[in-house]
């Protein structure tokens, strides 16, 4: 099944000038690739050029999945060819980056799984919530014996805390919401009937105050964030893991068993990866 099925993948809706939604929508299953990293980057220019906007939520359109993995049926090479953004990062970590330090606010609204990518942009956004009965999280590299790509070995630690970072990078484990609220990697876990309502309130409160205030609070809280050079670092070890034999190895073990498909392994990618030969 190809993993690809819409053309515009990235939604935006001006709910006001100050209120954006962007909206994830790429049906089976929200998988990332060079198309949406493309759609990504402009939402970001788009954003960056608009003066009015003070709020941004990221939410989806597909059922069960907020933003998953990576596109491994796709050609490496249409990804790292891309340009680069104006950080100088390739796009992927370019539009995170951009975004973390932003003027305005960004709202990450978890409905479904956050694998991978999906996780990197919850922790580039400036809040997060998620649904107690919907929400998974997942940093599943390392089970696959890659690193990730996104920057959550220099964002996890500052968030969460060392030990438990590692806990969540190493054990490539899924996360619920409950688990992703005590340790501190969600703002708040909500009940999936409330949590939309909660959101949009808190959007729209925050977009009813002066940007000046808005901007410069954030800058100066963006002062704890990590240099985005440990950012690049991550994503030149993630080109360079995907090369190897192993992660090559353990990709092909999980499509053989259903990955990329609408199924079990997808929604339950933690449990198959301690299933896969190493």
């Amino acid at each position: 099944m190809a993993a690809t099925t819409n053309d515009v993948q990235i939604r935006v809706t001006r709910r006001s000038p100050a209120y954006w939604r962007v909206t994830i929508d790429n049906p089976p299953l929200n998988i990332m690739g060079p198309v949406m990293v493309r759609q990504f980057h402009q939402v970001i220019n788009d954003l960056e050029a608009d003066d009015h906007v003070k709020v941004v939520v990221f939410d989806s359109a597909v059922d069960g999945y907020f933003l998953n993995h990576s596109d491994f049926q796709a050609k490496l090479e249409d990804l790292t060819s891309l340009p680069a953004g104006r950080t100088g990062l390739p796009q992927w970590p370019d539009f995170l980056v951009r975004l973390t330090r932003a003027p305005f606010v960004s709202i990450a609204l978890i409905r479904g799984r956050a694998t991978g990518n999906g996780s990197e942009i919850t922790l580039s956004c400036d809040m997060s919530f998620a649904s107690e009965e919907k929400a998974i999280i997942s940093q599943w590299e390392v089970g696959v014996g890659m690193v990730a790509g996104g920057g959550p070995m220099a964002r996890l630690p500052g968030l969460i805390g060392r030990n438990r970072a590692l806990e969540v990078l190493l054990s490539s484990d899924d996360i619920s919401a409950y688990q992703a609220e005590i340790y501190g990697y969600v703002n708040r876990a909500l009940p999936d009937s409330e949590i939309e309502t909660f959101v949009d309130a808190l959007a729209m409160r925050i977009a009813s105050f002066d940007k000046w205030a808005i901007a410069n609070t954030k800058r100066l809280v963006n002062t704890s964030l990590p240099p985005d050079v440990e950012i690049g670092a991550g994503w030149d070890a993630c080109i360079e893991s995907l090369g190897r034999p192993a992660a090559q190895a353990g990709i092909k073990a999980l499509l053989e068993r259903g990955f990329h498909q609408p199924g079990d392994v997808e929604n339950r990618l933690g449990y198959y990866l301690g299933k896969i030969p190493h």
